[in-house]
């Protein structure tokens, strides 16, 4: 087999120990099932199903590194913590974020400082409004995470602090860099509100951004209901039309090269410009490797690149395989449009061609993203419509052509009777797409399924796409290999 072959196996492998970890399976029956691998491969081995070579043997035992890994990195994150938790006390950190506003509260993650070490997540009162880089004098009380919020551990927070009181002992004390991306991202969003009204301005912002802090309480209701959530999620759908767009201007004025690079710093840069969530980095990666693959002119293995993102998050930070909904999704949703769709394509004998203003792509996309995250969704949210497949192929007619006219009321905002008739067309569509939410968000069909559903019906659902996948490959082989001759 080629290395890139073995690469995505020993990756494969990795992950699932990363995963046994997190969901504290005993080390024994990790053993165990390790063996149990290994023999496995000696059978398929015998059988001459797959090649005859030792280095199957050590496909499994990365199980066994990545396990250790795991409570290595546990073990160092809490040596490398000191937390007074549940007492009245004063301290001190710094804040590592572009602040979340809400009504009546602004939520932060915060680097505490001597005597004590470690990330919390702070809520604070509204005012004064703090900024990234501030240090902050709190008086208050650090709790430590509970069930509710041990998914915080995901983003290295190892404490929780709500309404301590505090003052602003300095400004810009962060990274000059940093600083400045979170100003532009506040100067964009300003430009939004100048030029339409506030509830277009915060959706377009949510298109853009993932901001989601002026979304009203029912519109972020009408989102959920209607399945279009991921809209504002950033998902590798947004960053792909950002990437597309960013390499085109790009390539007009600059050699192929350049072109790449400064695609590259931009890539970086919005993805620390807008908190680097999962689905964001994920993105941003595969992007990124898509890109470098094609300046050096190598084949781009798209099955390499999802196992490879994945693990550069898991080696950063393994909390965020089992403890980050967003990454589940994220990856879940890739791997239905990387494998689910064209195994649906083949096994309905379907079109390959997008169809009149692409909406048998928008269809399958969506059809097979939604197939393959419809029990994370349930599991977490209790409620999965049938309605939200036809709202995503009407809706995503629109946003590549929004976003476009977005940015571009932002680059000529400095002119005002261009920027003004822009925005003119960009609040046509915002309209439009806001309507379709609402009417969806009316017309649920939801799935007989809740929160409390076994695993073991879960399981039994990824093991059935798994072999329609398998099953709609091998019908289709005999029919090419027919239509080759």
């Amino acid at each position: 087999m080629r290395i890139s072959d073995w690469f995505f196996y020993f990756v494969l492998s990795f992950l699932l120990g990363i995963l046994l970890a997190s969901l504290k399976i005993n080390f024994l029956i990790v053993i165990g099932f390790v063996f149990l691998l290994i023999l496995i491969f000696l059978i398929l081995q015998k059988q001459k199903i797959i090649p005859q070579t030792k280095k199957w043997l050590f496909v499994p035992l990365f199980v066994i590194v990545a396990f250790f890994y795991y409570h290595l990195d546990l073990v160092i994150f809490q040596k490398n913590n000191f937390i007074l938790f549940n007492q009245m006390l004063n301290f001190s950190g710094m804040v590592l974020n572009h602040p979340t506003i809400q009504n009546n509260f602004q939520e932060i993650e915060v680097k505490l400082m001597p005597p004590q070490r470690g990330k919390i997540l702070v809520k604070l009162s509204r005012y004064p409004t703090v900024s990234y880089g501030d240090i902050l004098d709190f008086n208050g009380v650090i709790k430590p995470l509970s069930s509710e919020t041990k998914y915080l551990i995901k983003e290295r927070i190892n404490g929780v602090s709500l309404f301590p009181k505090f003052f602003i002992r300095k400004q810009n004390a962060g990274s000059f860099i940093k600083a400045a991306l979170f100003k532009l991202n506040d100067k964009i969003s300003q430009i939004f509100n100048q030029f339409l009204p506030s509830e277009e301005a915060g959706f377009l912002s949510g298109l853009t951004f993932g901001e989601r802090a002026n979304f009203s309480p029912s519109f972020k209701k009408a989102l959920s209901l209607s399945g279009t959530t991921h809209l504002v999620a950033l998902s590798g759908y947004n960053i792909s039309i950002i990437i597309l767009a960013t390499m085109g201007l790009f390539s007009f004025f600059f050699s192929r090269r350049l072109s790449f690079f400064l695609t590259i710093l931009l890539i970086i840069g919005f993805v620390l410009m807008t908190g680097a969530s999962s689905s964001v980095v994920r993105a941003a990666i595969m992007g990124g490797l898509a890109l470098l693959a094609k300046e050096i002119g190598r084949p781009h293995s798209i099955r390499n690149a999802i196992v490879f993102s994945a693990f550069l998050m898991v080696i950063f930070n393994p909390q965020i395989l089992v403890f980050d909904i967003g990454f589940e999704l994220s990856f879940l949703a890739l791997l239905g449009i990387v494998y689910l769709k064209p195994a649906m394509i083949k096994f309905f004998s379907l079109s390959e061609k997008p169809g009149f203003l692409s909406w048998r792509e928008n269809l399958l996309t969506t059809a097979s993203a939604q197939l393959a995250v419809m029990p994370i969704l349930i599991s977490y949210f209790g409620l999965f419509s049938l309605t939200s497949l036809l709202a995503n192929v009407i809706i995503l007619e629109f946003i590549p052509l929004t976003m476009f006219l977005g940015f571009l009321m932002v680059g000529i905002s400095f002119i005002s009777f261009f920027s003004t008739l822009i925005s003119w067309l960009v609040s046509i569509f915002l309209k439009l797409e806001i309507i379709i939410i609402n009417v969806f968000s009316q017309l649920v069909i939801p799935l007989p399924l809740s929160k409390n559903t076994s695993f073991i019906f879960f399981l039994i659902y990824y093991l059935f796409l798994l072999a329609f996948i398998f099953y709609a490959q091998k019908i289709h082989q005999p029919i090419l290999a027919e239509a080759q001759k």
